[in-house]
C-alpha cells in the first residue's frame, strides 16, 4: 500500500496454493433432494430456498442417515431462529444433509434407497455459507435448513 499524489494505491499478492473463497450469491435449491427426506410431512417449508452464513459448532449423524449440524449464525440472521432453537439448540440453526451417513432407522431406509449424498461436509469450526430449504421441524419445534443443497467454506 502506498500514497501517490493523494491517492491510495493498493497492491495485492497472489500466493500459490492459497485460495480463499468468498461467499457466492444465493443459488437455486435442488428440489430433487426432497425425494430423499425421511417423513417430509413433518417439515413446513418457510422458504423454498434460503442462504445463510455462520460457523459449524456441532456435527452428528442421525439414525435416518442425515448429517445433523448446528450453525451459529453470523450477526443479522437471528430472525431465522425459533424459541426452540434458542432453548434446545443453544441459539443455533439446525442444518441437515440428507442421506449422507449410514442409516440405522429402518423406516428411513426407503428415502435414501439408491441415493448417497455427495455434498462435502464441513468440520466443526468451519465458517460456511449454506443454501437449502428453510423449514420448521414440527416434531421438534425448531427451524432448520433441510435439505441442504450446498455448503461452501468461507473465510
Amino acid at each position: 500500500m502506498r500514497l501517490l499524489h493523494g491517492l491510495l494505491m493498493l497492491s495485492f499478492v497472489t500466493v500459490p496454493g492459497l485460495a480463499l473463497q468468498a461467499p457466492k450469491p444465493a443459488q437455486t435449491c435442488d428440489a430433487s433432494l426432497w425425494d430423499h427426506v425421511w417423513s417430509p410431512k413433518r417439515l413446513i417449508v418457510l422458504a423454498q430456498c434460503k442462504t445463510v452464513t455462520g460457523r459449524i459448532v456441532k456435527r452428528s449423524a442421525n439414525e435416518d442417515g442425515d448429517e445433523h449440524m448446528l450453525l451459529n449464525l453470523d450477526p443479522g440472521q437471528e430472525d431465522l431462529l425459533r424459541k426452540k432453537n434458542r432453548s434446545a439448540k443453544a441459539g443455533n440453526l439446525v442444518i441437515e444433509a440428507v442421506c449422507a451417513k449410514p442409516i440405522s432407522q429402518k423406516s428411513a431406509r426407503p428415502a435414501c434407497r439408491g441415493f448417497r449424498n455427495q455434498i462435502p461436509l464441513p468440520h466443526v469450526g468451519d465458517r460456511v455459507q449454506v443454501t437449502g430449504s428453510y423449514v420448521l421441524d414440527t416434531h421438534n419445534g425448531w427451524a432448520e435448513i433441510h435439505p441442504i443443497t450446498s455448503v461452501v467454506i468461507i473465510q
